[in-house]
């Protein structure tokens, strides 16, 4: 005889998860067939770097704080790890099509760096990086929900101010390329592992399981996005995208930003969000990440006890987020992820500025109230 109180539970949970992997499968094929193959193809490429990230419980704030405060290496490790994943295929790829596909390539500017510390800084009041923020939020934290919209309106207004910011100085784009430049990259990135390994404490250096196969999971996403989209995988733009197509349509004039009135950008903001690359993937990685926090527990996450303070500290936060990460060139994915994977020299100059800031960042998040709460 079954006993009904078992089986029932499984059932319960088994069938709306069904149904919610079932509903995104064929929202990508509704996007397909409205906005073409490709389009459909960047959501679900979108939607697996949201399950990769929360799925698997990988990011690119947590395992800075974690080298940080307890000198645990591992996430750091699998990052370099992943990155080098993504240069051994990004560089020829780069190399072979020159007209077809485009590097995350930007100055290093007085800007750019002041940028990066500032993101640096806020990813760790809120927890979240570009990516880590989307994913945080389409799983349920809280804090990420409140932190979202602002970081959107930080991305819009970061854009409209840029090139006055680019105009207090910058360098010549400087990217490293061909055979020479990935065996360069590549030397660097082991460098930083082995100086992570070399920092943290012995008990501390093990790769879990999870890492590494979060590492190649998106290191192959990361790779077919590139081949896919022409470029590489961001995530600020899409941000501020949606909140210049807001204003547009509230009869806002955008005519007085150099960055907003480009030709490019004029026509994002007119055309559907469906056409957009970054729209799409942001859009898949909320939805991912949502998927794989319901499958695993329904999203039954705890309402964040937070004072006062911390919630200002986070609404400020957020849009410090987007507005520093438009002035540094992106985020931990725009800038760091992608922009190292393809050769930019302002990668690793972002990442020096932004695990700057980090430090302070984590200094703050007591003071703030964020420390030692649900």
């Amino acid at each position: 005889m079954t006993d009904s109180s078992q089986a029932m539970p499984v059932s319960s949970r088994l069938l709306p998860r069904t149904a919610g992997l079932g509903l995104l499968a064929l929202t990508v094929l509704a996007v397909a067939a409205m906005a073409g193959p490709r389009s459909g193809a960047l959501l679900a490429i979108g939607l697996g770097f949201g399950l990769v990230l929360e799925g698997l419980r990988f990011g690119f704030t947590g395992p800075w704080r974690r080298m940080i405060l307890q000198r645990d290496a591992s996430g750091l490790v699998a990052q370099m790890a992943c990155l080098a994943l993504v240069a051994a295929a990004a560089f020829p790829m780069l190399a072979s099509h020159p007209g077809e596909l485009l590097g995350a390539h930007a100055p290093v500017g007085f800007a750019m760096l002041g940028g990066a510390f500032v993101f640096g800084a806020c990813m760790q009041i809120v927890l979240g990086c570009g990516s880590g923020t989307l994913v945080n939020a389409g799983s349920g934290n809280l804090v990420s929900v409140v932190a979202l919209p602002f970081f959107c309106l930080g991305s819009f207004f970061g854009a409209y101010h840029l090139v006055w910011w680019t105009g207090l100085g910058a360098l010549p784009v400087a990217v490293l390329a061909g055979g020479d430049g990935l065996a360069l990259t590549l030397v660097l990135l082991a460098s930083v592992a082995g100086l992570a390994l070399a920092l943290a404490d012995p008990g501390k250096r093990a790769i879990p399981g999870r890492y590494w196969a979060a590492a190649i999971l998106l290191a192959g996403l990361a790779i077919l996005h590139l081949a896919v989209a022409g470029q590489p995988w961001g995530v600020v733009y899409g941000l501020g995208l949606w909140v210049a197509k807001g204003a547009s349509a509230l009869g806002a004039d955008l005519s007085g930003s150099a960055f907003w009135s480009a030709p490019g950008n004029v026509e994002r903001v007119r055309e559907s969000v469906l056409t957009d690359v970054t729209s799409l993937t942001d859009l898949g990685l909320i939805a991912g990440a949502a998927l794989a926090a319901f499958w695993r527990d329904g999203l039954s996450g705890r309402i964040a006890d937070h004072p006062a303070r911390a919630w200002i500290a986070v609404v400020i936060a957020g849009f410090l987020l987007g507005y520093s990460s438009r002035l540094a060139f992106g985020c931990n994915i725009g800038a760091f992820f992608s922009g190292i994977s393809t050769g930019s020299l302002h990668g690793w100059a972002w990442f020096a500025a932004a695990f700057t800031g980090s430090w302070y960042g984590i200094k703050l998040r007591p003071w703030l109230g964020l420390e030692g709460r649900s």
